[in-house]
């Protein structure tokens, strides 16, 4: 009997040990996803509360680094490049810190973003940009620190990181208008060689319209005909093939076959021989 009332103690022990009781975070976490022009910007971070406590100058120095934030370090992610200031950013995620000051406020982007708060040992060399902004004073207390994205046009937008009473602004720019141009000019162009080949291998593999499929790759391989590519021209042949051109699609292989030798692909060497050996070229 003993031996079971132990063995009943052991268990609800063991029970009450890996029980959790959950319970509200002192400062929850938030993730704000905003799209400024085309870039997909996410800022995620955790939420301290005021609680009658004095913030800056108080809880947190002037003049030494901050999390901005709580608990892990802010992340800030782009997922194109952008503009700080004079100075290109690669896209990717950052850690934000800042320098609270009573005139002004330093604001740095860390590529080091896997920080429990500061870093344990502080980098220069992994301050991605730093920048020195003025903060606004505002006419009512933000009781829980919290981080906005204002100002928004289709090539910038201005981070806002409240608190207390104090707004501090943090503008970044997009290349909105690059992309945008970038995408017209291509599609004013029509489409490349690329689409024009995939186009016809996906209608050859999907067995579609072959005759279809035919003008696709023969516009492809024209395109490219100052660099002729081979494996485009291994599947001309085989498009021509089904199409029942034996003559031009033999053409093609030995074409292809000629310039996998050059680049060395036994490969393709291999699949042209089989092919032309098939259509009595050979």
């Amino acid at each position: 009997m003993k031996k079971i009332i132990m063995t009943l103690f052991v268990a609800a022990m063991t029970m009450a040990i890996n029980a959790q009781i959950e319970t509200p975070a002192p400062s929850p976490f938030q993730k704000t996803e905003q799209k400024v022009g085309l870039t997909d910007v996410t800022v995620a971070y955790s939420r301290p509360s005021m609680k009658g406590r004095k913030i800056f100058g108080g809880l947190e120095d002037y003049g030494k680094v901050w999390r901005t934030g709580a608990n892990e370090n802010t992340k800030l992610t782009f997922s194109t490049d952008f503009k700080v200031g004079e100075n290109m950013v690669k896209k990717g995620t950052y850690a934000l810190y800042t320098i609270p000051g009573e005139k002004t406020w330093d604001i740095m982007l860390y590529s080091d973003a896997t920080n429990w708060g500061n870093p344990s040992k502080w980098d220069e060399s992994k301050v991605v940009v730093k920048l020195r902004v003025t903060p606004i004073e505002m006419p009512m207390e933000i009781e829980t620190f919290t981080i906005t994205f204002d100002d928004l046009t289709n090539n910038s937008a201005v981070l806002g990181i409240m608190w207390e009473n104090v707004y501090v602004p943090f503008k970044f720019e997009v290349p909105t208008d690059k992309m945008v141009s970038n995408s017209i000019s291509k599609i004013m162009a029509g489409p490349s060689a690329n689409d024009m080949y995939g186009a016809a291998v996906y209608y050859l593999q999907a067995d579609k319209d072959i005759n279809q499929a035919q003008e696709w790759i023969d516009k492809a391989v024209e395109m490219t005909s100052a660099k002729p590519r081979f494996w485009y021209l291994r599947q001309q042949s085989l498009i021509h093939a089904k199409a029942g051109k034996t003559k031009s699609a033999i053409a093609a292989a030995k074409i292809s076959l000629k310039y996998a030798k050059e680049a060395g692909n036994m490969g393709y060497v291999k699949m042209n021989k089989t092919s032309l050996k098939e259509w009595g070229a050979m």
